[in-house]
């Protein structure tokens, strides 16, 4: 069996070892455009800070490892232009320009995503920077060290967005963040959102919100970020406004489009077409809460998705229930995580959400080193289903978060969740924890 898979990332390389392994007879040919294969991406904010440390540091396994270890046919500098589902081949250009036909008995899309850069005047000059792939990180940091930069202006204030002025800030950049939208996190609730911007202020960072953005203008060494009423200065501009799914691709091929634009795919990651998968950042997901498509573009669904495409390719018929959304960031001294839904979201998704948000400590009373603690849960007033929780706090806020997430998985109710028997020791929590405590609240409202 010819097994080719386009992208050679999370998804593309789970898919493409996990074949392999499945069935060592298969033809697996991995399509890569790049010359970067399999690396930790969520890790390039922290070797940002580091001056010392060599991006390649996060270079997981290298390409020839995949080539001479486990058979894998994989092609660097490969870009796919098409796909012909009639005669299922792919086509395209290597790094020299010459073109590549290869036939397929089953494929893998596993494009992933690209950087959201505003069409608008300025946003290609030199200094002008997205982080996405590895060599978009190494482009920053040998920007950042041969410019001896000092000042950079950040366009965004999402995850990406706030671990790089962490990032900046350590290593003594000044950091302003800039954003159209009013609103600091928005998918957050205001209490907590409003004690993640005040540890960004505490730590130097300048936050401009609501204040669109018309070009960027070059002034001698800097470069001008200019909006109707403001302009913010730096010798760098960081773009990080989101990401949107490679899928032009799937669409051209005929391909149905989920939500945002992702390739939609049914629970064994099978497109539209019964010979074509597609898997990571550029294909969608059913949520565990709303049963509904979306597209939540994480690392461990891409891995995991990756998997199950080589079990159903060589004959392990997997399904995948879902996701839920779970997702944890560091900023300076604070832990930020969340799963499930906000209020927001619940609303558009038909529910009838209400949520009880608790400040309380993360040890227990007078322990040392007990700090403050955060929680907000949602859950849902007709039925008691637990809908979605946040926490924010100096520690534990991440690792707690798994418990409300496995909750979620299994279609829990608020009531079912604050009896469940989580552990205590006063090093680590209170008697009630902090998520116990917030479940309490919101039954009294329930």
């Amino acid at each position: 069996m010819k097994f080719v898979i386009i992208g050679g990332d999370a998804a593309g390389m789970s898919a493409a070892s996990r074949a392999k392994r499945n069935l060592p007879d298969t033809e697996v040919t991995v399509l890569e455009q790049t010359q970067d294969v399999s690396y930790s991406a969520c890790g390039m904010p922290y070797n940002i800070a580091d001056p010392d440390r060599e991006m390649d540091d996060l270079v997981v396994r290298h390409a020839h490892v995949f080539r001479e270890k486990q058979g894998i046919d994989l092609r660097t500098g490969h870009r796919v232009e098409g796909i012909d589902r009639t005669v299922k081949t792919v086509t395209g250009r290597d790094l020299k320009g010459r073109e590549f036909e290869i036939s397929y008995d089953k494929l893998l899309i596993a494009t992933g995503a690209s950087p959201v850069i505003p069409d608008l005047p300025g946003f290609d000059l030199p200094g002008v920077m997205p982080l996405k792939s590895l060599d978009d990180g190494k482009k920053i940091k040998d920007f950042i060290r041969s410019q001896d930069v000092k000042k950079v202006v950040i366009i965004g204030m999402g995850y990406i967005a706030l671990e790089m002025c962490e990032a900046l800030r350590e290593r003594e950049i000044e950091v302003s963040m800039v954003k159209p939208r009013p609103m600091f996190l928005p998918w957050m609730n205001p209490d907590l959102a409003s004690v993640v911007n005040e540890e960004v202020e505490g730590h130097g960072v300048e936050i401009h919100l609501g204040h669109k953005i018309d070009r960027i203008e070059e002034s001698g060494n800097s470069l001008k970020v200019i909006c109707p009423d403001m302009t913010l200065e730096g010798q760098a501009v960081l773009v990080a406004i989101g990401v949107r799914p490679n899928s032009e691709m799937a669409a051209g091929a005929g391909l149905d489009l989920g939500p945002y634009g992702s390739i939609a795919v049914d629970r064994t990651l099978k497109t539209t077409d019964e010979n074509i998968y597609s898997a990571g950042d550029c294909a969608d997901a059913y949520h565990v809460v709303t049963g509904r498509k979306t597209w939540v573009p994480l690392a461990l669904r891409a891995n995991r998705a990756g998997w199950a495409v080589a079990d159903n390719v060589t004959g392990k018929r997997t399904e995948l229930e879902g996701i839920a959304g779970s997702a944890v960031f560091k900023v300076f001294d604070l832990q930020v995580a969340r799963t499930g839904l906000s209020v927001g979201e619940a609303e558009e998704a038909g529910f009838d959400p209400i949520e009880a948000a608790v400040k309380t400590r993360s040890r227990a009373h007078a322990h040392p080193g007990s700090t403050t603690m955060h929680v907000q849960i949602v859950g849902d007033k007709k039925t008691g289903r637990l809908l979605g929780m946040q926490i924010v706090g100096r520690e534990g806020a991440v690792h707690r978060i798994k418990a409300p997430s496995v909750a979620l998985h299994c279609k829990m109710t608020v009531e079912a969740f604050s009896q469940c028997d989580l552990a205590y020791a006063p090093p680590f929590s209170p008697t009630w924890d902090p998520m116990l405590t917030a479940a309490n609240q919101l039954l009294k409202k329930m």
